[in-house]
């Protein structure tokens, strides 16, 4: 007596897929008619022993000119693993539109034993015809990819070219309405502030540091940085003007700055950051810089502002700029205020007889005909000639006898370079026949 034959049943994976995530949201959409499709031709060689698996593999929004998908990367998975005889589309651009994914595709098919079958169009990839017919399809299918996509990028450039806005990250200082750029008016005024404390500072560094302390953020609430700043420097959009490829067209958008303004700020960037760097510090001279600690053990750090034409200078302790505001208990001090009380301080303890000794005494080590007397009176030139000298010559003397200042909330805390008393003795006498020249 003859056995019947027991039919082996075949697993069916059904896999859709749309470029654009236009219309997903809809009760019905592409990837439903491609399922429901799909589903019924399954059903329909049910006496095949097709069955379709418990979950169908759904990619929305994902472009077939690569392999880069997390349906297709699941469904790719369970093939792996055996749990998968067919794959099943509504068309073949659904599961690639790259003939040389599709190969690789295959590849993985025939290695794990699987058919690949396409609802509206009949072919088998098990024989040499139907793969013949495939790579034509599939040939034909990369080719209207590449043709869309010369055509998406001809009309990007031609609307560019017009000066329309194409979509993107909106620039800061403008928002979209009915695909057109807008002026926001808060962050336009930001922007315009910018550009001119730029001129004033010269310096994205200490623009940024001084963003940083009146608290203006970017969009994405980040402080901003001097990279921040040059990107916001560099956008000719801010001037009316839309870029393509390096090419600058007029736009339809309004522009935030003038022209003039834009070009003074470019002329300071065409400057070496070093050059400008050299400018700003002889601006703005920092006596104590290097040397000034804050409470929390922290350097402060010099900056300065310009409020109605004139030039404010502070030091700022590190842990608030980085960090926050509550990190010390002095955020900041004006600059004059501790470099004098500095100086005056310093100028007592030179004064000292101790001071003196221990300045002779170090001086003799290189010259041991010098005396007290004239250790003296090389250190009471100090007080005279101070006030004197340059900025510059000012910041290195204090450079050469101090080693660190604590700041606390009462006072400040000097710690003498004992090498450079001796230093200083041999320094002043030079320094003053370069003033009295």
């Amino acid at each position: 007596m003859n056995q019947p034959k027991v039919m082996r049943r075949l697993r069916c994976a059904v896999y859709t897929r749309k470029s654009t995530e236009e219309g997903l949201d809809m009760a019905f959409n592409s990837l439903d008619a491609q399922r429901e499709a799909c589903h019924a031709y399954i059903a329909s060689q049910k006496p095949e022993g097709w069955i379709p698996v418990r979950d169908d593999y759904d990619d929305g929004g994902f472009s077939g000119g690569n392999l880069d998908r997390p349906a297709l990367q699941r469904l790719m998975s369970d093939i792996e693993d055996g749990l998968v005889d067919v794959v099943v589309v509504y068309k073949i651009d659904r599961l690639s539109r790259s003939l040389m994914d599709f190969s690789k595709l295959v590849d993985v098919f025939d290695k794990h034993g699987v058919t690949f079958v396409s609802v509206t169009q009949s072919f088998n990839t098990t024989t040499s015809m139907g793969r013949l017919t495939l790579n034509i399809l599939l040939s034909f299918a990369q080719f209207e990819r590449e043709v869309i996509g010369e055509r998406v990028r001809d009309k990007v450039a031609a609307s560019r070219k017009k000066g329309m806005w194409m979509g993107g990250h909106v620039p800061y200082g403008y928002r979209v309405e009915s695909r057109k750029l807008l002026i926001d008016v808060d962050e336009a005024t930001i922007v315009r502030s910018i550009f001119e404390r730029f001129l004033q500072l010269g310096s994205a560094t200490l623009l940024a540091q001084e963003l940083q302390q009146q608290d203006i953020r970017t969009r994405s609430g980040k402080p901003i940085d001097k990279g921040w700043l040059y990107k916001l420097f560099a956008n000719r959009i801010y001037v009316g003007e839309a870029v393509h490829k390096g090419t600058a067209y007029s736009g339809e958008h309004q522009a935030i700055i003038s022209q003039d303004l834009w070009d003074k700020v470019h002329a300071i960037m065409a400057e070496s950051p070093r050059s400008r760097a050299c400018k700003t510090r002889a601006q703005t001279p920092a006596l104590l810089k290097g040397l000034l600690f804050a409470p929390n053990g922290m350097a402060m750090t010099p900056t300065h502002t310009r409020r109605r034409g004139k030039l404010y200078r502070y030091y700022v302790t590190t842990s608030v700029l980085k960090l926050s505001p509550d990190t010390c208990p002095i955020r900041r001090i004006a600059a004059g205020e501790i470099e004098g009380a500095v100086t005056d301080q310093l100028r007592v303890i030179l004064r000292s007889p101790e001071i003196i000794a221990r300045t002779a005494a170090s001086a003799r080590k290189q010259d041991a005909s010098i005396t007290d007397n004239e250790v003296r009176r090389a250190l009471q030139q100090f007080d005279s000639l101070w006030d004197q000298l340059f900025p510059a010559e000012q910041a290195r003397i204090i450079q050469l006898l101090v080693e660190r200042v604590d700041l606390s909330t009462e006072r400040a805390k000097i710690r003498i370079r004992s090498e450079g008393l001796s230093g200083l003795v041999a320094e002043l006498p030079m320094a003053s026949r370069k003033e009295a020249a």
